[in-house]
């Protein structure tokens, strides 16, 4: 699926040891530059800190107070980093609207922008594989769709999530690009979900699932990760599974960016699929275009296009449209859907509203009632590895440096660190070509049109024993 999460402006198992020297990142520094020993002593005021060892909480949800970036040896902490959500957007587009001015010169309206190189200032500090897992920001709301006996109460729940999945991408007020993943490039994380995890009264609930996506995770939490599977043209896939409610999602997007004159168009090929095993039902969703407008000068994001929801043994469906706001009045964000029963061609019920706010549900009998609002549920923060424990193919170990010098202003470290993650790219692709050795993905395969999880749950998991389920309103 795309959200804001992809909206990148224009923006195996592993063939021996490339995979992780593919995503290698460049050596760290080791003395503090004038401007990090001065943020260094900015940040010193936070309260939060970030445990050494053991799983990091992403700093998702609203409240929380940054970290503080430095430990207490006085050395950066990189993942204290990735949780501080502070951004110096308007300085950096004041600043630079020369830089952007003319790298805008460069191009022609229409122009395919995927290899188009852009300035370092306008990236946000994560990659985009990670912000695929928003879609998962309200983990609830995705595992829920196994619980209801009704078909047309998952359709419905399965619209609603959808529905939720867009908002959390958004960290910045301004419209920043993630980092471009490196082939090979993978992340990882999970969720306690609330109301499951550490609830069920299951003996194995907390069982590690060993033969999973992460195999540190129990059955109760649900576990995602992706992989950059082809880097011309940009394909990620990622993948999702809550192993006691037998539920996984599992998606492709290739990204096609175009330069529109003031505003950067993106549209998102691909679809997802949400498993439900215990009813042996699929349900396929594809993705709305997005868009960067106002790039001169304040840049902002919105999504648009139509959208669809299907499930072909059941028959149930949903069209969902992405309004883009008029040129002149209009509200932004607005976000209109219909739910139809099998061989229906009038909808059973109706959603409106803005896919980050409140969304309003009407049903044939005239009622109305609040479908979801998104900022009235709160963000699961999702758990990540310390960068210490992680793989050096890894995305946060991948860009940490360039992250780092985003975090502390410094774009001179930034750029020579992005520049150094290219360059190894280059490297290995002409290394790859002199030796002839063709790039092996590692935890997905190409199936026809599809990327796929190599080991879905699907594929793991034992015959279901629970022939109840409990009905949630």
């Amino acid at each position: 699926m795309i959200s804001l999460k992809s909206l990148s402006w224009p923006f195996g198992r592993r063939n021996s040891a490339s995979a992780a020297a593919s995503a290698a990142p460049p050596p760290p520094d080791q003395s503090l530059s004038r401007r990090e020993s001065q943020a260094r002593d900015a940040a010193s005021s936070s309260s939060t800190t970030v445990s050494g060892s053991g799983p990091v909480a992403a700093n998702e949800g609203g409240g929380s107070r940054a970290p503080p970036l430095y430990k207490s040896d006085g050395s950066l902490d990189y993942d204290a980093l990735y949780e501080d959500d502070e951004e110096q957007d308007l300085v950096s587009m004041e600043c630079n609207g020369s830089v952007v001015s003319h790298l805008l010169s460069q191009v022609k309206i229409g122009m395919d922008l995927t290899k188009v190189a852009l300035p370092t200032f306008i990236l946000e500090r994560r990659s985009l594989l990670e912000m695929y897992a928003d879609y998962f920001a309200h983990p609830d709301l995705f595992v829920s769709i196994a619980d209801f006996t009704d078909p047309r109460d998952r359709m419905v729940q399965v619209v609603r999530w959808y529905l939720s999945s867009y908002h959390a991408g958004r960290k910045s007020a301004v419209a920043k690009k993630p980092y471009n993943p490196v082939l090979g490039e993978m992340f990882k994380c999970w969720w306690d979900v609330p109301g499951i995890t550490g609830c069920s009264n299951s003996p194995t609930a907390k069982d590690e699932v060993k033969d999973g996506p992460i195999p540190w995770c129990t059955q109760d939490q649900l576990v995602f990760l992706s992989e950059q599977v082809s880097h011309h043209p940009p394909i990620s896939a990622f993948y999702a599974e809550h192993y006691d409610k037998r539920i996984s999602f599992c998606a492709h997007v290739w990204t096609k960016s175009k330069f529109l004159g003031l505003s950067i168009g993106v549209h998102n090929v691909g679809q997802g699929c949400v498993s439900v095993l215990d009813y042996d039902e699929e349900y396929i969703v594809t993705f709305p275009n997005g868009y960067g407008r106002s790039i001169l000068t304040v840049p902002w994001i919105e999504l648009g296009g139509t959208v669809t929801v299907t499930c072909n043994k059941t028959g149930y469906n949903a069209t969902i449209e992405f309004l883009t706001k008029p040129f002149y009045g209009g509200k932004k964000n607005r976000v209109s859907a219909e739910v139809f029963a099998p061989a229906e061609k009038k909808p059973f019920l109706t959603v409106q509203g803005e896919w980050n706010g409140a969304m309003e549900a009407k049903w044939p009998d005239g009622r109305t009632e609040l479908f979801v609002d998104v900022n009235k549920i709160p963000i699961i923060k999702k758990c990540v590895k310390p960068i210490s424990e992680q793989e050096s193919n890894e995305s946060r170990i991948v860009w940490k440096e360039v992250t780092a010098g985003l975090r502390l202003n410094d774009l001179d470290r930034a750029h020579e660190a992005k520049t150094t993650i290219e360059q190894r790219q280059r490297d290995l692709v002409l290394q790859r070509k002199n030796t002839n050795v063709a790039w092996e993905t590692q935890v997905f395969h190409e199936a026809g049109e599809n990327w796929v999880y190599k080991n879905p749950l699907s594929h793991r998991a034992k015959p279901s024993t629970n022939n109840t389920k409990k009905k949630i309103r």
